[in-house]
């Protein structure tokens, strides 16, 4: 029998509900989405130190009725699913960074290095790419984005993390590439900054490119992010976000990776992995299109997790 009651359960980060909505919504299960805020002293401690991690979550986010199965993402996430797993059954989504014994299921990817009886291994993020999404965003975003030359190019911008620098002078060198790269191949461009993009970052985006007439969007009305991956000849990505690559590659578009001043062991390796899948590739200012096949293993793990469970698909 399928769970008559789902949760997911992450912080207020995108990336990190999107992997948990996303792997509920690949099993078919109709989840109810439920936001951790840390409250009083907690927000300054690590989760993994909390001593009673239900009670340093607001008590809104963790009301019962408790549901038969748990989903979650992040380190706050694991905390509260161990703590949860004699009440539901408990899949964590990214290395849980405490005992994997304390859920039934853990998904990491591979640059996590993680083995174990209850570990499923993939190569990319958990996302919300789908063929149909694909497809509906296609059909909105065509005569929007008609305007712009071909080869079209998606341009998927993050932001500065405790790990890699997206400031206002790494910025102005981006927006410059992407400009020689519009006069000297040709082609359309479309810009999406995320929430985490510095302001500054967008300005000089906005400033070099728009003149030229790429599309940048200025984080007001419809986000065009699902438009642009669906309908990009290629994808140009920043180096800071496991999610963002993960969802582009999930397209069948080649995609170009910026790197940025920083290193992550983690994070590094994963784009090692891409590279030498030959799925990404570095990004040194110029249009590079090759063959390349969506990779994507969501709609995987969501089938392996429902027959562990004994669930329907």
């Amino acid at each position: 029998m399928n769970p008559t009651h789902t949760w997911t359960v992450a912080e207020g980060l995108a990336g990190l509900q999107s992997q948990a909505i996303g792997l509920a919504e690949a099993a078919g299960l109709a989840a109810e989405a439920r936001v951790l805020t840390p409250r009083g002293v907690w927000r300054h401690v690590p989760a993994a130190w909390w001593p009673a991690p239900l009670s340093a979550i607001e008590p809104a986010a963790l009301a019962p009725p408790w549901p038969e199965l748990v989903i979650g993402c992040g380190g706050k996430a694991a905390a509260v699913l161990a703590a949860l797993r004699r009440k539901a059954r408990t899949v964590i989504v990214q290395h849980p960074r405490m005992d994997i014994r304390r859920f039934d299921l853990v998904v990491a990817g591979r640059h996590d290095s993680l083995t174990g009886a209850n570990v499923l291994v993939t190569r990319t993020a958990i996302h919300r790419v789908t063929p149909d999404r694909l497809a509906a965003a296609a059909a909105e975003w065509a005569p929007r984005l008609a305007h712009l030359p071909r080869p079209l190019v998606a341009v998927l911008v993050g932001g500065s993390n405790g790990r890699f620098r997206l400031d206002a002078p790494v910025g102005e060198r981006l927006a410059a590439q992407l400009a020689e790269m519009m006069q000297r191949d040709r082609v359309g461009l479309a810009v999406t900054p995320s929430r985490r993009t510095d302001p500054q970052v967008r300005a000089a985006l906005e400033r070099t490119l728009r003149p030229l007439g790429a599309e940048v969007w200025d984080m007001t009305g419809d986000n065009p992010y699902f438009g642009m991956l669906a309908l990009a000849d290629a994808i140009v990505v920043t180096g800071d976000s496991v999610s963002m690559v993960s969802e582009a590659v999930a397209t069948s578009a080649p995609v170009l990776l910026v790197p940025l001043p920083g290193r992550s062991h983690r994070i590094g390796l994963f784009m090692r992995g891409l590279i030498d899948d030959g799925r990404v590739r570095p990004y040194h200012g110029r249009l590079e299109l090759w063959p390349t096949a969506p990779l994507d293993d969501t709609a995987a793990v969501a089938a392996e997790m429902c027959r562990r469970f004994g669930y329907r698909t």
